[in-house]
């Protein structure tokens, strides 16, 4: 990926949009929610008494099957971070901008399968050459942490295990990019830089390791914190799932290297 100007306002946006997007699905942000109802504001599930968190944990409790209230929050915050924010923290890694990924500026779409369908900017905002801070503030302070109060303040989920889950789910973007044909050395060094700015606990809450298989080379996140899929309808367990050992999770990840596929 280019690097972005460093100039703040609206630098080559539809650029850094395109390239996240031909990295995986699950950076590409939708910049046009005109012509459509369905579109769920994301400030709006902060409020945990909101009929649209109410929603949105109901959708993912159909799709999934899940087996109770606070599983299915757990399911929620590890999809939505992975997801929702994630492509504000590779724009940041890859090109040094800061997209805004405030959640008074972030919609999603609710899908009949598990995760949602879409996620999208009000307003396509980036800033170039900001700090990591912008970053933190924004992603972490103004979306994912009220995002975990709201859930636990409605489902009596675990603080701590829904905390796992936005740490997961940011660590998620740096270690899918770096077995994306990015480049690991500068990836990890961002993730660390990343979780060095963060101060809600991320650190305690897993950690990234790097990992080598032949010419493969890749990050992979080992969580300290379970998700609770399991009990789903799937019935399977996340590849970074706390229930397997730190062993079995790094077999686990080496095989993906030689086979070269991509699980979070």
């Amino acid at each position: 990926m280019r690097p972005a100007p460093n100039v703040a306002g609206f630098p080559p946006a539809t650029d850094v949009f395109d390239r996240l997007a031909g990295i995986a699905d699950r950076f590409a942000l939708q910049r046009d929610l005109a012509g459509s109802d369905d579109w769920i504001a994301c400030e709006r599930l902060h409020d945990p008494g909101s009929p649209e968190l109410a929603a949105v944990l109901e959708a993912e409790r159909v799709a999934s099957g899940q087996v109770s209230e606070h599983a299915t929050a757990l399911t929620v915050m590890a999809v939505y971070a992975g997801t929702v924010t994630s492509a504000a923290m590779l724009a940041w890694a890859l090109e040094d901008v800061v997209i805004d990924m405030r959640a008074s500026n972030v919609a999603v779409r609710l899908s009949d399968h598990h995760g949602f369908e879409g996620y999208g900017l009000r307003e396509a905002t980036v800033t170039a050459g900001a700090p990591v801070e912008l970053l933190v503030e924004q992603v972490v302070h103004q979306h994912l942490v009220p995002l975990v109060e709201a859930m636990h303040t409605r489902t009596r989920a675990g603080y701590r295990q829904l905390m796992g889950g936005a740490a997961h789910g940011c660590a998620a973007a740096f270690c899918l990019a770096s077995r994306m044909g990015q480049d690991v050395d500068l990836i990890e060094e961002r993730y660390n830089a990343f979780l060095s700015a963060t101060d809600v606990g991320f650190e305690k809450l897993g950690r990234v390791i790097r990992l080598r298989e032949g010419d493969r080379e890749g990050l992979f996140y080992l969580r300290d914190t379970c998700c609770l899929y399991y009990t789903s309808a799937e019935k399977t367990k996340c590849s970074s799932c706390c229930l397997d050992s730190v062993s079995d999770r790094i077999a686990n990840y080496r095989e993906v290297l030689r086979r070269g596929t991509m699980p979070h």
